[in-house]
């Protein structure tokens, strides 16, 4: 901030820290194996919405980039499973013309070795069908009861999620609206094979981004507006080596009727 802002008190907003958004994935793993709760594929981030017909417009492009990700992620997938290329090459007629030679015993092993079928039911051939769960991205917008938008995202890897609250995120930052930002929300549930576990969590929670702090603190609603608080402090200690946890407690605030549930 410069001297004339300083002498006008004039302030810059405070630009989000993103960077911490791309550790949830690795932190989701460990939130798996000790508290057996796994991602909902729902996301939302919280903005308070500025007054004006710029604003809407903006919002309106937003949801279509988001909604074009989607699209266009699809679109090299058909073209890999379809590749004839390798199985032509596995049933080349070069291949027969070895056991034309006489009988040796070693020409038959060679024409008939098992690495054809690997390469042409590799693993490769199913990570193809990834990008399919993208297409089921669907992005909509809704209100709440506190005067606050919601852009939400559903469906897909969390991975995707992750992409799309930080394109969010990023876009609004663009745009000058930072300071409208209030948090983005990623929902988590327990995992029906681990609730046997004792260590297992039996409900749902969230983990909030704070945005401007560069983040999260978990979020364990019970009941009508009530919170399990030693639950929260539980996923802090499990968190803290995955996730900048947010230190100062006073900064956890509540979010009640999350439309990510």
């Amino acid at each position: 901030m410069g001297l004339l802002d300083t002498l006008l008190g004039r302030t810059k907003p405070v630009r989000a820290n993103l960077d911490a958004l791309f550790a949830l994935p690795s932190a989701a793993v460990t939130l798996q194996v000790t508290s057996g709760l796994t991602s909902t594929g729902r996301a939302g981030v919280c903005f308070k919405p500025p007054s004006g017909q710029s604003f809407s417009d903006m919002q309106a492009e937003l949801e279509k980039m988001l909604e074009l990700g989607d699209v266009t992620n699809p679109a090299p997938s058909p073209a890999a499973p379809a590749s004839p290329t390798a199985p032509a090459a596995a049933a080349s007629p070069t291949a027969p013309a070895v056991p034309a030679a006489p009988a040796s015993p070693t020409t038959p092993p060679a024409a008939t070795g098992p690495t054809t079928p690997a390469a042409a039911t590799g693993p490769d051939t199913p990570a193809a069908a990834t990008p399919t769960e993208a297409a089921s991205l669907t992005v909509r917008h809704v209100g709440d009861r506190f005067g606050y938008r919601w852009i939400l995202v559903e469906g897909g890897g969390l991975e995707d999620l992750v992409t799309r609250v930080h394109m969010v995120h990023s876009t609004l930052e663009d745009a000058g609206w930072s300071p409208q930002l209030l948090c983005s929300v990623f929902g988590f549930a327990p995992d029906e094979a681990a609730a046997a576990t004792g260590e297992a969590v039996t409900k749902p929670i969230f983990l909030v981004y704070l945005a401007k702090q560069g983040t999260f603190y978990p979020f364990a609603p019970v009941g009508e507006e009530k919170r399990d608080t030693e639950l929260e402090l539980r996923l802090r200690g499990v968190l803290g080596n995955d996730l900048p946890v947010e230190a100062d407690l006073s900064r956890w605030f509540p979010l009640w009727d999350l439309p990510v549930a």
